[in-house]
């Protein structure tokens, strides 16, 4: 009520809102502990206890020798990271305040805020994540990991595509969730359940029948994980699968998502909180 508004230049508003978004991001990595460590490790626990269980999955059932010739974690991690990348960042945007959040009614905050915030800190925990699950096995089990991966760059360039792709795809739910709640919900589950096959992580796109490959190349997370690994594998050329694929449709999904959330924000009611 007694706040004088002060006019901001454009640079001084990026800096505004990237202010925001740095302490939404915070709040998002410490829902789970009070602790910041704590928090931050609760995150990475899940990823860890993913790679550790294909890895043994696939050693288990016999299996590793369907794999690419290489680093045989390497293979495991460029699908689980990307994997768990698109299905977190979904999960979070799809999970962030809406238009009748009580966090809108403080001024700066907007769902634009919110949702970059959500996506901003799964990217953070997933690269965090691997980043020290690659030094624990660079140290401790191979110390030539690093100079095995043929295309480090490539490879980051796909983690950043499967999280884009998930975010595109979270809009989607995010905008039609105050309209149908409870079938939304069940949507965006059964989508990343769906995923466990459908992203082809246990599998690469070369070795795939034309007929097995149509049922799984809609997926854009399918392309994303096959392209990873041609960069991570010296010996291996995907060519059942293309980044450009996934870009666009990440693309056309997330515009389709922005117009969907433009035209929910002008409709919000705040009785919507009441049905979730």
């Amino acid at each position: 009520m007694f706040q004088t508004t002060v006019p901001r230049s454009r640079l001084g508003t990026a800096i505004y809102i990237a202010e925001l978004i740095y302490h939404n991001s915070v709040r998002a990595v410490r829902k789970t502990h009070g602790n910041a460590f704590l928090a931050i490790f609760m995150n990475m626990l899940q990823t860890i206890i993913f790679v550790l269980a294909f890895y043994f999955m696939f050693f288990v059932l016999g299996i590793r020798g369907s794999a690419i010739r290489g680093d045989f974690m390497i293979y495991i991690m460029t699908g689980v990271f990307l994997f768990m990348t698109h299905s977190k960042t979904l999960g979070a945007v799809v999970s962030s305040e809406g238009p009748a959040s009580p966090m809108m009614q403080h001024a700066p905050m907007n769902t634009a805020i919110a949702i970059a915030a959500a996506m901003v800190s799964t990217l953070y925990i997933q690269v965090l994540s691997l980043f020290a699950i690659l030094f624990v096995y660079d140290v401790a089990f191979n110390p030539f990991v690093m100079q095995e991966i043929h295309d480090p760059i490539g490879c980051l360039a796909m983690l950043l595509l499967s999280w884009f792709s998930g975010a595109a795809i979270g809009m989607v739910f995010l905008a039609a969730k105050p309209w149908f709640p409870t079938p939304v919900s069940i949507l965006s589950t059964v989508y990343q359940r769906a995923n466990m096959i459908a992203s082809g992580k246990m599998f690469v796109a070369n070795s795939l029948t034309p007929a097995m490959l149509a049922v799984f190349d809609w997926n854009p997370l399918f392309h994303t994980i096959d392209q990873a690994r041609g960069a991570a594998f010296v010996n291996y050329f995907p060519r059942n699968s293309t980044w450009e694929y996934a870009l666009w449709v990440s693309i056309v999904l997330l515009m389709i998502g922005l117009m969907g959330e433009f035209y929910t924000r002008r409709h919000a009611s705040a009785s919507w909180g009441a049905r979730r």
